[in-house]
């Protein structure tokens, strides 16, 4: 039984659902979002509920009933509040800065690196060692800000490095001096 593919899903106020064929758009007022889904999983709208159905109960079935489910509530999620992802630039010199709709980062190299983000996805930044980014789709959401901490990721010996908001760097001790 797949307890993530039976939940419902609410489509809050303003958000619209239209199916065609396996094609499913969701429109809101941060955006739209269209994604193609397996045609084994049937969808069912009622009113603004959503529900879906397998024809089996063979494991594969169950792994696409709820990983069906999870897509679609972030679509929904997408388009009615949108996403957004935190980042913090720890280290002495280390800045970030917009110029236009490029992100430049100075994090301890011979040059800054510029960043570009794709359609659908804002780069903000709050001070200089703060960014977030924001947009309706969690998955380009979730890649552009692992593209930034891939630059420069935490080190455990002095912590620095781009991190998540509130991510834990396990520290280690280093060399003793003995």
């Amino acid at each position: 039984m797949s307890r993530i593919g039976n939940k419902i899903v609410e489509l809050p106020a303003g958000v619209e659902v239209k199916q065609e064929g396996n094609n499913i758009t969701v429109k809101g007022p941060k955006g739209e979002l269209t994604r193609e889904f397996s045609a084994d999983i049937t969808m069912n709208i009622e009113g603004n509920v959503v529900t879906f159905t397998r024809p089996n109960d063979s494991k594969d079935m169950k792994t696409i009933h709820g990983t069906t489910r999870a897509n679609f509530n972030n679509m929904v999620v997408g388009v009615s509040t949108g996403f957004e992802k935190g980042l913090e630039l720890i280290g002495v010199g280390y800045r970030a800065q917009m110029q236009g709709t490029k992100l430049v980062l100075n994090v301890g190299y011979s040059h800054p690196v510029e960043i570009t983000p794709p359609a659908g996805v804002t780069v903000e930044v709050p001070s200089n060692t703060q960014v977030v980014v924001k947009g309706a789709n969690k998955e380009h959401v979730g890649e552009l800000a692992a593209n930034i901490r891939g630059i420069r990721p935490p080190e455990p010996y002095k912590g620095k490095g781009i991190r998540y908001v509130g991510e834990f760097v396990r520290r280690k001790e280093g060399k003793t001096g003995k």
